[in-house]
C-alpha cells in the first residue's frame, strides 16, 4: 500500500470565551460566530477530525484503524481508541478554573478519561497569563470555600506567558489559560473537564454554565506547585533546521520544528505523526509529490509513509506517541 500524508479538516467548538482569531489568521472557515477551539486531530466522540482532499476525503482515523490499523496508527497503538487530540485554542476571554482526572482518578462507568496535557503558547497579548496550580498547601474545605465564593484564583499560580513557552498540565493541577492567548494542546483522547469557578458568566440562554465542585475536589492535588516553563530534553540545530523536544511523557511526545530551509523526517512504523503549522508555509514531499502546508494547516502521518521531506520557511509542531 502507498502511505501519503493527510490534510486534516478540523472540527470546530464556539465556546463562550473564543475570538476570530483562529478565522482571520489561521484560516480557519466556519459559520460560526465565536470560534474558541479548532480540534486539529481528533478521533473522539465529540468531534471527529476528517481527511480535507484526495481519495481518502470524508474518512475519519476509526476508518483507516479498521483499514491498516499498524500501517496508519502504528504498531505502538495497541489499545482501541486514538490516544491523542490535538487543538487550537483562542482565548479571547478567560477559560474556567478547571482540573481534569488521571487515568486512576477517572470514572470509567460514567465515561470519565483520564486527561493529561501540553501546552505550547503560539501567540499571547502582553502581559497575558495563565493560572497554574495552588501557590500554597489546601484544605479540601478551603478549596471547596473558595470556589463558592469566588475567591479561588487569590490561592493560584499567576504566571505570565510568552510566546514559545511550554507548560505541562499534569491531571489534578488546577489551571486555567487566560485572556489574549492562542494555545496548540496536544492532550490525551480525553473531553472530561471539572469546572471550579467561572467567574459568574452565564451563556448565550442567560445561564450559568454548571460546576463540577464534587468531582473536582475528589481529583485535585492540594499541594503547592511551582510554576516553571517545561524544559527542552534535547535540541539540535542545523543550517537548515532546528529541532526542539518541547515534551515527552507516559501519554505522548511532542516536538518543535524551525524549518529555514528544509529537513528530512521519517515515520517508522513505531508510530503516526501529527504535523501542525503554526508559522510560515512549506511543502511536504514524498515521493516526488508536494504537498503545499501554511499557517494552520495540519497533516496526518500515517506511521507506515517512511521519509519525507519538508521544504519551506515555516515552524511546526510534531506530536506522536
Amino acid at each position: 500500500m502507498k502511505y501519503k500524508p493527510l490534510k486534516m479538516q478540523p472540527v470546530f467548538k464556539d465556546y463562550l470565551w473564543g475570538g476570530e482569531r483562529l478565522k482571520q489568521e489561521f484560516g480557519k472557515q466556519c459559520d460560526l460566530p465565536t470560534l474558541a477551539e479548532s480540534w486539529e486531530l481528533s478521533c473522539h466522540v465529540d468531534g471527529l477530525s476528517l481527511v480535507a482532499t484526495g481519495e481518502n476525503v470524508g474518512r475519519n482515523l476509526n476508518d483507516f484503524a479498521d483499514l491498516d490499523k499498524k500501517g496508519f496508527w502504528g504498531r505502538d497503538c495497541n489499545g482501541s481508541a486514538f490516544p491523542i487530540l490535538v487543538k487550537l485554542i483562542d482565548a479571547k476571554q478567560n477559560l474556567s478554573i478547571q482540573v481534569h482526572p488521571s487515568d486512576w482518578t477517572a470514572i470509567g462507568p460514567l465515561g470519565e478519561q483520564g486527561k493529561a496535557e501540553m501546552w505550547y503558547i503560539v501567540d499571547c497579548l502582553p502581559q497575558s497569563y495563565i493560572y497554574y496550580g495552588f501557590s500554597r498547601q489546601i484544605t479540601e474545605q478551603e478549596f471547596l470555600r473558595r470556589a463558592q465564593d469566588g475567591t479561588i484564583c487569590e490561592i493560584l499560580n499567576k504566571v505570565y506567558v510568552n510566546k514559545g513557552d511550554v507548560f505541562y498540565i499534569l491531571p489534578g493541577t488546577i489551571h486555567a489559560i487566560g485572556a489574549g492567548i492562542l494555545i496548540a494542546e496536544i492532550q490525551q483522547n480525553s473531553n472530561t473537564t471539572f469546572r471550579v469557578y467561572d467567574y459568574q458568566r452565564r451563556d448565550i440562554n442567560g445561564k450559568f454554565r454548571p460546576l463540577h465542585l464534587q468531582r473536582a475536589a475528589s481529583v485535585i492535588d492540594y499541594r503547592p506547585v511551582i510554576p516553571e516553563n517545561c524544559k527542552a530534553n534535547s535540541r539540535v540545530r542545523f543550517s537548515a533546521f532546528e529541532m526542539v523536544e518541547m515534551f515527552a511523557c507516559d501519554y505522548f511526545k511532542a516536538y518543535r520544528i524551525d524549518v529555514y530551509s528544509n529537513i528530512d523526517l521519517c515515520s517508522d512504523g513505531l508510530s503516526f505523526q501529527h504535523l501542525l503549522c503554526v508559522e510560515g508555509e512549506a511543502q511536504i514531499m514524498v515521493d516526488g509529490n508536494a504537498y503545499d502546508f501554511v499557517k494552520g494547516d495540519s497533516y496526518f502521518i500515517p506511521a507506515s509513509m517512511g521519509e519525507y521531506t519538508i521544504a519551506g520557511k515555516c515552524r511546526i509542531l510534531l506530536s506522536r506517541i
